[in-house]
């Protein structure tokens, strides 16, 4: 069962650029090590359980699915679930139409020297970054997550994802199925967009479809196609769009 956002991934140039913006921005910001496929992390943990991955190259790798979206600005480029039985979902993503590849395993080296192991299922082509790639861990999950939740700004957890695609009646039926729920429709007008809302667990998914060609969700699905457009992050602090350029490119808001 699909149980929430497990943590946002935005890709940036140089990681201890973006760590260093995210915490001129309030974050507290934890570097979170070397993956062996050429990229390495910085986390910020949230009190909802959930994370942000601010992650970047160390090697080159075009054949990373993250590469092309960082050559073509970089910025929210994914979305990672957590589940209670990883096989199930995996196989119930694929039932409901979704290309998803079977679980593989993948490590992460701490700062510290600690091996972080878990297994990825991971969508395929177009599917990536609408539908979301799940996680099993196989050492403790406190382990991966750090345990820094507090942040200056006040963000508690993610109350939002916007991802934006071309139709979302296409999409639509994936989660229908999966989740067992229809999803409620959706008017956006800040996006001149429309499409459907999905809860899972303290999380809300909006996926939104432009509904002319002055939304910008059309620019962006001609650059980048169907992915993830904008968080929303819970916070008890002051509310408002974050600035881009300290973001490294993601749209970011607090509510």
């Amino acid at each position: 069962m699909l149980r929430g956002i497990d943590h946002i991934v935005i890709v940036v140039p140089d990681l201890e650029t973006a760590a260093k913006s995210y915490e001129r921005l309030g974050f507290t910001v934890v570097r979170g090590g070397r993956h062996p496929i050429g990229t390495h992390n910085a986390l910020i943990a949230l009190a909802d359980g959930s994370y942000i991955e601010l992650i970047a190259f160390y090697e080159t790798n075009p054949e990373h699915r993250w590469w092309v979206p960082l050559e073509r600005g970089g910025g929210l480029v994914d979305f990672c679930m957590q589940t209670d039985d990883l096989g199930a979902d995996t196989l119930a993503l694929r039932r409901a139409g979704v290309e998803i590849d079977d679980p593989k395993p993948l490590t992460r080296v701490r700062p510290d020297g600690y091996r972080l192991r878990w297994v990825l299922a991971i969508p395929r082509g177009d599917h990536r970054g609408v539908a979301p790639f799940l996680i099993q861990d196989e050492t403790p999950r406190e382990e991966r997550v750090p345990r820094e939740t507090t942040h200056r700004n006040g963000v508690t957890g993610i109350a939002s994802l916007t991802v934006a695609v071309r139709d979302a009646g296409t999409v639509r039926p994936w989660y229908a199925q999966v989740l067992r729920q229809p999803g409620d429709p959706i008017q956006r007008d800040d996006l001149d967009g429309a499409g459907a809302r999905f809860t899972i667990g303290p999380h809300a998914f909006d996926f939104v479809a432009p509904r002319s060609g002055g939304s910008p969700l059309g620019e962006w699905l001609r650059r980048r196609g169907s992915s993830p457009y904008a968080a929303t992050l819970r916070t008890s602090g002051r509310t408002g769009r974050l600035d881009e350029s300290l973001t490294q490119g993601a749209l970011l808001s607090l509510t």
